[in-house]
């Protein structure tokens, strides 16, 4: 088993940044792959961002591309998520997910494990 808890979220102004953690406990961190999904209201959950267990490849949402980047701490079990140049269309509730895999993973349904949601709120 694998818990996941995510925190950082918030209410930010359109252009501003915020940094999303996942704190996971349990089993081997470094073993799992990672990903970042977000869910608006009324909206199915979106793949937002992704890396594999050792870090070395990343892949993200084209609609993140180049404002959002993923990186990982094994050694304190924790992904993070950098978000920059923030837009009220990024507003959702975002989830971390590991997956046991050595491989990028950007289907939500390939997760074995799922943190609770931090909300992030872009204002305009």
């Amino acid at each position: 088993q694998v818990q996941l808890v995510e925190s950082g979220g918030g209410l930010v102004q359109a252009g501003g940044s915020l940094r999303l953690s996942c704190a996971a406990s349990g089993r081997t961190f470094s073993s799992y792959a990672m990903g970042w999904f977000r869910q608006a209201p009324g909206k199915e959950r979106e793949f937002v961002a992704a890396m594999t267990r050792s870090g070395d490849n990343t892949y993200y949402a084209d609609s993140v591309k180049g404002r959002f980047t993923i990186s990982r701490d094994n050694a304190k079990s924790t992904v993070y998520l950098q978000m920059k140049s923030l837009k009220p269309e990024d507003t959702a509730v975002y989830y971390c997910a590991a997956r046991l895999t050595l491989w990028i993973v950007t289907t939500p349904t390939l997760y074995d494990y799922w943190g609770q949601g931090t909300q992030v709120t872009v204002s305009s």
